[in-house]
């Protein structure tokens, strides 16, 4: 189930604007260039701001998520009805044969259970043509990013044309090993309602994800550094061989 921040319609209406810049997502912009990518599967899409720009350059784009509220957002977005948007995860995707599958920002590792996991790389690889590539990141646990996880690292005001001023911060929860459990805080000046978000990230160690990807049938043809974030992220590279397995 997706989180509060994604599925409440309040929330998802105002993601974008409290999250303004999407650096992260150049990257990704350039390895759809890199491999030659005319057909791109955007998982865990939320409002659809990747999707919307693979669509803007001329790549068929398919969208999938478990927040019905974000994709809301998204397919009001200008050129929203260019991408195929779909309700539902890389476990319940109709037959696709993608150059390239996609999972940006968190979406990687809320995904905390380790069958839910699995069941995720195997539906992502059946979504991808032979020699397709899934790329997506994930922080370096090493780093402990959730250190800095607290209302005085976090607390932002920002004010949302249309809808006012929001307070927001994070509250860290509680640390388990190699998940780590926080709450979003978000309070609307104009009338006082505040809104909680809590979510839980699994923290991956390099060695697991490679054993991971390469026991559900992927090949690693590459582990890389976020150029937006060096030495905190992972970004991983697997491609789906040539041959039937």
């Amino acid at each position: 189930m997706a989180d509060e921040c994604f599925r409440h319609p309040r929330l998802a209406a105002v993601y974008d604007p409290l999250d303004p810049d999407r650096g992260d997502l150049d990257p990704y912009l350039r390895m759809a260039q890199q491999f030659g990518a005319r057909q791109v599967l955007d998982i865990g899409c939320g409002t659809g701001v990747f999707a919307l720009l693979l669509s803007a350059r001329g790549l068929q784009v398919v969208g999938v998520d478990p927040a019905g509220a974000s994709l809301d957002v998204a397919r009001g977005k200008p050129g929203g009805e260019r991408v195929r948007w779909i309700h539902g995860d890389a476990t319940t995707l109709p037959p696709l044969t993608a150059d390239l599958a996609t999972m940006t920002g968190n979406a990687a590792q809320a995904i905390t259970d380790t069958e839910d996991w699995h069941a995720f790389l195997r539906g992502a690889r059946a979504a991808l043509r032979p020699g397709g590539r899934l790329v997506f990141e994930t922080r370096i646990p090493a780093r402990r990013a959730w250190e800095a996880w607290n209302r005085e690292a976090t607390y932002a005001v920002t004010d949302v044309p249309g809808v006012g001023i929001i307070e927001c911060w994070v509250e860290l929860l509680d640390v388990s090993g190699p998940l780590v459990t926080f709450r979003q805080v978000y309070r609307f000046a104009v009338d006082g309602q505040v809104l909680t978000s809590e979510s839980t990230l699994r923290f991956r160690e390099r060695r697991e994800v490679e054993t991971e990807l390469v026991a559900q049938g992927f090949v690693v043809e590459d582990v890389r550094d976020a150029p937006d974030r060096p030495g905190k992220e992972f970004v991983f590279v697997a491609r789906r061989p040539e041959s039937a397995r």
